[in-house]
């Protein structure tokens, strides 16, 4: 049974708030900020947006690509790192704001910025073992970052979700693999507002171990080469981080280049690479070859070999593309983005 994505689509809030005006507040070198990170500017969620709405809006653009019956849809997994609620899960408000049947299986997913990518992974078994005709996979995130440290440069808000079946499929999912170890490079506590992370462990020992690691391994065993694949999509914590680690495999720059959205959104974490996914099918022709591999911090990444078929190009414009969410934008000032993130507290 070939299985793979039948519909797919994005969701990325209108405000954008500049490197510029964050580092001004702190006093940083917003030049340095920009050359380091590779990133001009970052989306920022409305008062009335959260991983929820994100979710829903994704999910009811992935209806319209695959224009399915929302109650053949037998699964639902939604992967966050911000779910609005600690108990109560996200998914079953999606399944009923996208009118979906209650006969069936629902959860949340929590594994950092590869949350939105277990969930694919989990649909993919469930039909092919014929369990589901369909499955629902999201990652959305209106993600966290202290005032002042690093993270709040790129911590941003946004995601895509994933109609998983085998009926007239976009593209087919022929493999999939993943890496996972326990290397603590980035958490946060329950109760605590913003995530810590560990300078040392975020580079070498976490995102490219894993990230290098999770792809070579899914190379080696479907028997790859860096020439074989017309597209790579790899986890974007900053705009650096993917570059290298695909220099590193030895991909060309114009292999990676179309999958990087950082620098214009900021770090989506669990939104992140089904988004930088999302523009690549926006873009694909038929019969193409992407290889995309996600990382969560914790650590592991979740790689997929995905071969596009003929029925993506009747797809693509039957709902709003990532391009479409990217230059739609409006520009916030810092006192509205602090607001906007309840960074203000008010004494009670």
């Amino acid at each position: 049974m070939e299985v793979g994505i039948v519909g797919y689509g994005p969701y990325i809030p209108k405000f954008r708030i500049k490197v510029e005006e964050i580092a001004k507040v702190w006093g940083s070198n917003a030049e340095n900020i920009k050359k380091n990170l590779k990133i001009k500017e970052k989306s920022v969620p409305s008062a009335d947006e959260d991983a929820i709405t994100i979710a829903v809006e994704s999910s009811r653009n992935a209806l319209k690509r695959a224009e399915i019956d929302p109650s053949k849809i037998g699964a639902i997994y939604v992967g966050s790192e911000s779910h609005p609620y600690a108990v109560k899960p996200t998914a079953s408000v999606l399944a009923d704001a996208i009118e979906a049947s209650p006969y069936l299986t629902a959860a949340d997913l929590e594994f950092a910025c590869k949350a939105g990518t277990a969930g694919i992974q989990i649909c993919v078994g469930l039909v092919k073992a014929g369990m589901i005709e369909y499955g629902l996979a999201c990652g959305a995130d209106t993600s966290q970052g202290a005032p002042g440290d690093p993270l709040e440069y790129t911590a941003s808000a946004g995601g895509a979700s994933y109609i998983i079946g085998s009926k007239n499929p976009l593209a087919i999912i022929e493999k999939t693999s993943s890496f996972t170890t326990d290397t603590p490079d980035f958490w946060r506590r329950e109760g605590a507002m913003y995530p810590k992370h560990g300078g040392r462990f975020t580079g070498g020992p976490a995102y490219f171990r894993h990230v290098i690691e999770s792809t070579k391994y899914l190379m080696s065993e479907a028997n790859l080469k860096t020439d074989d694949i017309d597209y790579v999509v790899f986890h974007q914590p900053n705009g650096k981080f993917p570059r290298v680690a695909a220099k590193k495999l030895g991909f060309k720059p114009e292999q990676i280049e179309p999958s990087i959205l950082v620098d214009k959104i900021g770090n989506t974490y669990s939104g992140n690479v089904p988004l930088g996914l999302a523009n690549i099918l926006d873009i694909a022709k038929a019969d193409q070859t992407i290889l995309v591999t996600s990382f969560g911090s914790g650590a592991g990444s979740d790689s997929f070999l995905i071969k596009t078929t003929k029925e993506l190009e009747k797809a693509k414009d039957k709902a709003p593309k990532v391009v479409d969410y990217i230059e739609d934008k409006s520009y916030v000032d810092y006192g509205t983005y602090a607001k906007l993130r309840g960074k203000l507290k008010l004494n009670e």
